[in-house]
């Protein structure tokens, strides 16, 4: 590694990101009694994309919203451990409302008949998975199988009117499975590989505390001073034989580890701005996003991890809340579903498939993908009034307000996140996860990895 680096902080583990991977990383080394480790966290705060704040006296949450499912769920069974669950809260079903572009409430029968079938779709693509029986031939992505579910289903309707309708209702739910799914558009996402993802029983709960109140309870739990904020990754040297950046020979080679053996003995160095860390292991919880746009690590990765890096999807969703200063919609009107009658997406305001009610006097709108990414660059105030145009459409009422206030995440422009989540894209699979996850180690300049 050349000579030794003056001022360097040493470590026997040292964790990058103070996400909620990172934390449950550094909860692992402490409950097994190894608390020699620090926590290098680029940001201000901890939590990556769990991010609850206070906007106008509103609790918003600008990342993650939910626990997905309570069986089994570590993240709900923390929660509930310390309080933070309202178990007495019985969320009441919300009242949604789908209108056309003119201004016309879709009936409600129509609409859940038109969404019972896309299930049915959907549900069919994850059968795939399983192996039982192949793709239609040529069909390779979600989007492509679910649009020709669609072809099939609309041709046996007889009224014209009634198959333009749900047409529109299908490309609505199709944009609400992007920001779900966390891709551009559902013909990005693997057909075969959509079914390795298993949603845990129980629905989406959230915490009145808001999502964030889960980190305390996390990192009250880690030892004093193993924090450090502000302090962005810039550099990784790892002694794999070359620090000139390219792959060495034995880059794509797997070596079986021998059980019990302790084969690293060389020193990894981080660099953060003027500070330099170094550790005999790292534990790497950066962002999909971060990693496939930084060339952080010198030499680069392994061919078999930058390939697969490559390879998995991370897409852009945002939200954008809508504050008003009284309240204007119904009391039983939760969502607006907003059916454009167009299928080819003509301006970025037109990804929107929703504007739902957080409360009297704040709305939420979700978008993903290149249209979200165009929104970012956007200001607020031509984001709000976008959306009151939108509004005034789709609820044929000139008289709706514009916010008092409009705020939009920003997620592909995080430096420190680059988007959202991750997703299976067409060619990649489990395995490449599975990939990226595999630990590395050093051993006579050879890369060792566990199987």
């Amino acid at each position: 590694m050349g000579e030794p680096l003056p001022d360097v902080s040493k470590h026997k583990v040292i964790i990058i990101g103070a996400g909620i991977a990172g934390l449950a990383a550094a909860t692992h080394l402490s409950q097994h009694d190894m608390n020699d480790y620090i926590v290098l966290e680029a940001q201000d705060r901890i939590g990556g994309r769990i991010c609850s704040t206070e906007i106008n006296d509103q609790k918003v949450e600008l990342g993650a919203n939910w626990i997905h499912g309570v069986l089994g769920n570590p993240m709900y069974e923390l929660a509930m451990s310390h309080g933070l669950v309202d178990i007495n809260h019985r969320p009441k079903l919300p009242s949604i409302v789908a209108t056309t572009m003119d201004g016309t409430k879709v009936p409600f029968q129509l609409l859940q008949e038109t969404y019972g079938a896309y299930m049915c779709f959907l549900r069919r693509c994850e059968d795939y998975f399983t192996g039982a029986f192949d793709p239609p031939p040529g069909i390779h992505s979600v989007g492509e199988h679910v649009q020709l579910e669609i072809a099939i289903y609309l041709e046996k309707i007889p009224n014209a009117d009634t198959r333009t309708l749900q047409r529109s209702i299908f490309n609505c739910l199709l944009k609400r499975e992007t920001c779900i799914t966390g891709c551009n558009n559902m013909s990005d996402v693997d057909l075969v590989e959509l079914g390795s993802y298993k949603e845990l029983q129980g629905g989406n709960i959230s915490l009145p505390g808001g999502y964030s109140s889960i980190l305390n309870p996390i990192f009250n739990k880690l030892p004093p001073g193993c924090l450090k904020l502000n302090s962005q990754v810039t550099k990784i040297k790892w002694p794999s034989g070359n620090d000139n950046g390219t792959d060495s020979e034995d880059s794509d080679k797997t070596v079986i580890e021998v059980d019990g053996q302790d084969v690293t003995n060389e020193t990894v160095y981080i660099h953060c701005g003027d500070k330099i860390y170094a550790a005999d292991s790292i534990i790497c919880t950066l962002p999909l996003g971060v990693l496939k746009s930084n060339e952080i690590f010198y030499p680069k990765l392994p061919k078999y991890k930058e390939k697969s890096i490559a390879r998995l999807l991370y897409g852009v969703v945002d939200k954008i809340f809508l504050f008003y200063d009284h309240s204007f919609l119904g009391k039983d009107m939760d969502e607006i579903l907003l059916l454009w009658d167009n299928d080819e997406i003509c301006d970025w305001s037109e990804k929107i498939y929703s504007f739902s009610k957080i409360n009297d006097t704040l709305l939420l709108g979700w978008i993903s993908g290149n249209e979200a990414e165009i929104m970012e660059k956007l200001d607020e105030k031509i984001i709000g009034d976008k959306c009151t145009e939108i509004l005034r459409r789709f609820l044929n009422d000139p008289y709706i307000p514009y916010p008092s206030k409009c705020v939009c995440t920003r997620w592909k422009t995080n430096e420190f996140s680059r988007g959202s989540y991750t997703a299976i894209g067409v060619g990649s699979s489990q395995l490449d996860i599975e990939h990226i996850a595999r630990p590395m180690h050093i051993n006579n300049n050879k890369i060792v990895s566990k199987k």
